[in-house]
């Protein structure tokens, strides 16, 4: 079954690809990891989205937020591939993508995320790397990591 990764502004969903987007993100952050907050953060406007669609069906996504958002840096968050499409390495080819679509229109740069601690050797295989201790994020342990350009 074929991969569709597609990249987009916020302004550019439709109601039904944004539905699919928040529903995913929901799925994953909410019910699956059993954590209530606050995830309609005002960040999602000015970001770009990613998405991973197999047979039209969203398995996969992620935001790419500006700098001086969330840090000083470009940043990647809500990470996600869905439950069904684990094990795969989808989460490898999502990464990937986000990667270089931030350098191909932004250029060369280091890259932050907010990492959930049990994550944190999936992103090294990206060359991001933990800076400072481990800190509770809605109750789940995360770690800041960079990647440098």
């Amino acid at each position: 079954m074929s991969l569709h990764f597609s990249i987009t502004s916020f302004t550019e969903l439709n109601p039904h690809e944004l539905y699919a987007y928040l529903q995913l993100r929901s799925e994953v952050f909410v019910v699956e990891q059993n954590c209530v907050y606050q995830d309609l953060d005002d960040k999602d406007q000015v970001s770009l989205h990613v998405f991973v669609r197999q047979e039209n069906k969203l398995v996969a996504c992620a935001r790419i937020v500006p700098a001086n958002i969330s840090y000083p840096e470009i940043s990647i968050g809500r990470v996600i591939v869905a439950e069904a499409c684990r094990k795969q390495h989808l989460g490898h080819e999502l990464m990937r993508f986000c990667i270089e679509q931030i350098h191909t229109r932004f250029g060369p740069q280091s890259i932050v995320l907010s990492a959930q601690a049990h994550l944190q050797n999936f992103y090294k295989k990206h060359n991001f790397v933990p800076t400072g201790a481990i800190y509770l994020e809605d109750g789940i342990p995360h770690i800041h990591m960079i990647k440098q350009q």
